[in-house]
C-alpha cells in the first residue's frame, strides 16, 4: 500500500527542499515496542522530514522519568498513558496538554483460565492479581461499575506463577504481554478481556506537549501529530519492515514473534483503528468521550469532581479524517 505524504493542507511545509529540518524530540513511556510502532514508522519512512521535522525517539523504561523531561523543556513531545494523567497534570496545575490519542482502547486487560472464567462477569468468581497503580485506577471503576470486591484482589508482583498454579485466578495484563508470555512459556492462550470493552472508556498512549508548545509553535505540533496518524496506518496495514527493524536494534529484548503478535491484537482489538478512529481518522479524540470517562472516574472515587477536563486535551489538531484512505476496504 502506497504511502501518503503530507502536503500542505495537512501541515506546514518547508519553503524549500534545502531549508533544514526542525529537530525535536519524542520520548516514549517505555521500552521500544509494536505499541510504539506508527511513531517508528514515520521516522523511518521519512513522513516526519516531509513536513518539516527529524524526530528523534527516545525510550522510557524502569528508571527513566521521559514526562518530568517534557516539563523541563528537554523533550518537546511525550507518550503518555492514559487520560487519568492528563487528569492530574490538570489537578497540579501542571501545563500539560494531550493532542492526540493513538489508542482508541487501553490494552489493559485482565487474563483467566479456560473453563474457569469464561465471561467478564465470572470473573467476579475468581481471586485477581492487580498491581498497586491498577488497584487505585481502574479497579476502583471495576469495584463501582461492576460489583468486584476488595477482598477479591490480591497484590500482583508481575510474576506470573500464582496465576499459572492457580486456576481459580486472574491476573492483570498488557493485551500483547501477559497473554504472549503464557501462550509461549506455559502453552495455553488465556482468556483474554479488554477493559476497554467492559466500558472503561479512556483513550491511552496519548501524545502529551507543553501549552507553551502549542501557544508558540502549533505548526511543529501540527506536523508531529500528523505524521504520526499517518505512520500508524501505514503500521498496521502498510510496509513496516524499516519501523520493525528499527524497533528491534533498540531494544534487545524484543523478538520478532512478539512484534507481529502484538500488530495482531492492536488490529484485531481495534486499539488504534476503532470507535471515534472509524470516522475522524486514528488519534481522534471527542470532548464526549473525555468528560464522560472524566464522570466515570469522579464517580469511582479516583479523581475529585469540579475539575476543568478540559484543560487536559486540545483537540485542534485531530479528528479531521487524515489517513483515512490508507485503512484497508
Amino acid at each position: 500500500m502506497r504511502l501518503l505524504a503530507l502536503t500542505c493542507t495537512a501541515c506546514f511545509t518547508l519553503s524549500a527542499p534545502a531549508m533544514a529540518l526542525t529537530s525535536v524530540t519524542f520520548g516514549t513511556n517505555w521500552l521500544p515496542q509494536a505499541e510504539h510502532g506508527g511513531f517508528y514508522q514515520s521516522v523511518a519512512d521519512g513522513t516526519y522530514a516531509e513536513c518539516g521535522l527529524d524526530v528523534t525517539i527516545v525510550s522510557g523504561g524502569p528508571q527513566v522519568n521521559n514526562r518530568a523531561l517534557l516539563m523541563a523543556d528537554r523533550i518537546q513531545f511525550h507518550m503518555g498513558g492514559d487520560l487519568l494523567q492528563a487528569f492530574n497534570a490538570v489537578a497540579e496545575d501542571i501545563p500539560v496538554v494531550a493532542v492526540m490519542a493513538t489508542f482508541q482502547k487501553h490494552p489493559q486487560v485482565i487474563i483467566s483460565h479456560p473453563g474457569e472464567a469464561d465471561t467478564w462477569e465470572e470473573l467476579k468468581d475468581l481471586t485477581l492479581f492487580i498491581g498497586d497503580n491498577g488497584f487505585t485506577s481502574y479497579y476502583q471503576w471495576m469495584i463501582s461499575a461492576h460489583g468486584f470486591t476488595v477482598e477479591q484482589r490480591q497484590p500482583y508482583t508481575f510474576n506470573p506463577a500464582p496465576f499459572l498454579a492457580n486456576t481459580r485466578t486472574g491476573m492483570q495484563g498488557f493485551l500483547s504481554s501477559e497473554p504472549f508470555a503464557i501462550l509461549t512459556e506455559a502453552g495455553f492462550m488465556p482468556n483474554v478481556f479488554l477493559i476497554a470493552d467492559a466500558g472503561y472508556s479512556t483513550y491511552a498512549t496519548t501524545v502529551e506537549v507543553m501549552q507553551s508548545t502549542i501557544d508558540n509553535r502549533p505548526e511543529v505540533v501540527e506536523c508531529f501529530v500528523n505524521g504520526s496518524i499517518l505512520g500508524w496506518y501505514n503500521f498496521l496495514y502498510g510496509d513496516n519492515e524499516d519501523a520493525i527493524a528499527m524497533i528491534l536494534e533498540a531494544n534487545p529484548d524484543m523478538t520478532r514473534d512478539k512484534v507481529d503478535f502484538a500488530i495482531e491484537m492492536m488490529i484485531e482489538n481495534g486499539i488504534v483503528d476503532s470507535g471515534d478512529a472509524l470516522e475522524l481518522g486514528v488519534g481522534a479524540m471527542t470532548a464526549e468521550a473525555v468528560e464522560g470517562f472524566y464522570a466515570a472516574m469522579v464517580e469511582a472515587g479516583v479523581v475529585e469532581s469540579g475539575l476543568d477536563w478540559a484543560a487536559a486535551v486540545n483537540f485542534d489538531f485531530v479528528n479531521q479524517g487524515l489517513g483515512l484512505e490508507l485503512r484497508p476496504e
